[in-house]
């Protein structure tokens, strides 16, 4: 044990002329007194030398809480917590189990597991507290394999029916995108609780089994639990991906229905379901009713208003959020104004919030952000100068980066940039030669100049490797559900009719044109 310098002044405890055991009781209350108090590791050191030259280092009780402090504290040292547990005599598991959840919590989860396998290997039994930091460990670090085996441990010391550790158990089956398990533990489940539910949803929202979630969360209201503020959220988050808004509208009524507040995750949980679904009116009317936003929240508002055209309303309220609130913007909030930027053709304005990004707030812009800028020289016709920009990137551009600029070049006339195009072609060839979509878009830009040669090349070598246009792709919302069409798709059995009420409508169309 390495023991610290003990200070010569400002003592802790007063000189005892004696060691007896009531002075070493004595002694040990304050320890453990000071140490509920402690705050500092100076302080903890001065404690913890105290505990040496005392003879206390053996203390069960003193040493499992200077283990929680180094192990769980926020100035936590979770090498020395490893250390003094490997050091001491004898350790009960609680102290196995703060250093196992420290690890979890921390940069390098996969250190709990191998703690676990030294509590092991010393005889020292886990409990059900032990085992949810190490599935949280193995759901951090997706470590599959070794959670299975962990699983195993659970099963032999018969915690199989533990709510507690089903729940991590369900986690980290779902964090590792292994569905059926996860589904296959919580449905053997024999006790439940609302994490349960919670944790089940969630696994089948991060696989996108969609309809399973939101089956999950019908069957929760059905067997009597009260969904939370989490089980909503989720629940929102899968009428995302489905694109379902007479859904994500449903979800809304029940948190009305059930008296829930409109806290930040959840306020902004909605906000994000009705921007994405289309409905940006009700969005505002959500945002507007919230008493607190945080910074996702006016991200979330803002990015929702530019997506979908609302480009000067983003922008003011990009500016109404500097101005009269104490928050500052993060990396969504200027996606979102540079997608605005781009949306109503503010080139300066676009170059200024890009470059304030991080000069005035320190924000570094990602790829997303680069890729954001590239279409606003873009769309504005400078091809040359977002050329330019990618070639000065200060990290290597991805294929997407490329592909915005030589979508842009098939729509304005470049004909004064045409080894911007070739550039920007033979590099976007060189990422993703076999992606259909760049090779598409090259045919057509050869066909567009007259060189129908080279197009017909492009389309015979798709061919010769088998590569698809991917089809197009539309749906409409029909009763609450979701109808998906796909460029080419007959197998509808209505779809003669469909192609009448069509054909009705574009005679209409011309009718009232040719009145007119």
């Amino acid at each position: 044990m390495v023991r610290f310098k003990i200070p010569t002044t400002n003592h802790i405890f007063p000189p005892e002329p004696t060691n007896s055991i009531s002075n070493l009781l004595s002694k040990s209350h304050q320890c453990l007194t000071l140490l509920k108090l402690c705050s500092s590791t100076n302080h903890l050191s001065q404690i913890h030398a105290q505990i040496q030259v005392s003879g206390l280092q053996n203390h069960a009780h003193l040493l499992s809480e200077l283990i929680r402090f180094y192990a769980l504290s926020p100035s936590k040292n979770l090498s020395y917590a490893r250390s003094l547990l490997y050091n001491s005599a004898a350790s009960a598991p609680i102290s196995w189990n703060m250093v196992i959840r420290g690890y979890a919590s921390s940069d390098t989860p996969r250190e709990a597991v191998l703690i676990f396998l030294d509590m092991k290997r010393r005889g020292v039994r886990p409990n059900k507290l032990t085992f949810p930091f190490l599935f949280k460990a193995c759901a951090e670090s997706f470590a599959l394999e070794e959670g299975k085996q962990i699983h195993v441990e659970v099963v032999k010391c018969g915690l199989a029916c533990d709510v507690y550790v089903n729940n991590n158990l369900v986690h980290f089956y779902g964090s590792c995108k292994k569905v059926l398990d996860a589904r296959e533990v919580f449905d053997e489940m024999g006790e439940r609780s609302v994490v349960s539910w919670n944790a089940v949803i969630t696994a089948c929202v991060e696989s996108c089994w969609l309809g399973d979630a939101i089956g999950y969360f019908v069957k929760m209201m059905d067997f009597g639990f009260e969904p939370d503020e989490t089980t909503m959220v989720v629940a929102l988050s899968a009428c995302v991906k489905l694109g379902n808004l007479s859904l994500g509208k449903w979800i809304h009524s029940q948190v009305i229905e059930r008296g829930m507040v409109l806290n930040c995750q959840l306020g902004t949980a909605l906000v994000d379901m009705y921007t994405k679904c289309g409905a940006v009116g009700y969005a505002r009317l959500v945002f507007n009713t919230m008493k607190e936003r945080n910074v996702w929240t006016w991200s979330a508002m803002i990015l929702g208003l530019a997506q979908h055209g609302y480009a000067t309303e983003a922008l003011k309220l990009f500016l109404t959020m500097m101005k009269s609130s104490s928050i500052r913007p993060n990396y969504v909030t200027f996606l979102g104004v540079l997608c605005a930027c781009s949306h109503a053709g503010m080139v300066d304005d676009g170059c200024r919030y890009f470059n304030e990004m991080e000069r005035v707030h320190r924000i570094k812009p990602m790829m997303i952000h680069y890729g954001a800028m590239v279409d606003i020289l873009a769309r504005a016709g400078h091809l040359k100068e977002a050329y330019n920009f990618i070639t000065n990137m200060p990290i290597e551009p991805d294929p997407i980066v490329w592909r915005t600029l030589l979508s842009a070049c098939s729509i304005h006339d470049a004909n004064d940039v045409k080894e911007v195009q070739d550039v920007v072609r033979k590099r976007l060839l060189e990422l993703e030669p076999k992606r259909s979509g760049n090779l598409v878009i090259i045919a057509n830009m050869y066909a567009e100049d007259g060189m129908w040669d080279k197009a017909a090349n492009v389309r015979r070598v798709m061919k010769d490797v088998g590569l698809k246009k991917i089809g197009g792709e539309s749906s409409i919302e029909l009763g609450g559900s979701i109808r998906r069409f796909y460029c080419g798709d007959d197998s509808y059995v209505d779809l003669e009719v469909t192609y009448e009420l069509l054909d009705s409508l574009n005679l209409h169309m011309k009718m009232m044109n040719f009145l007119s």
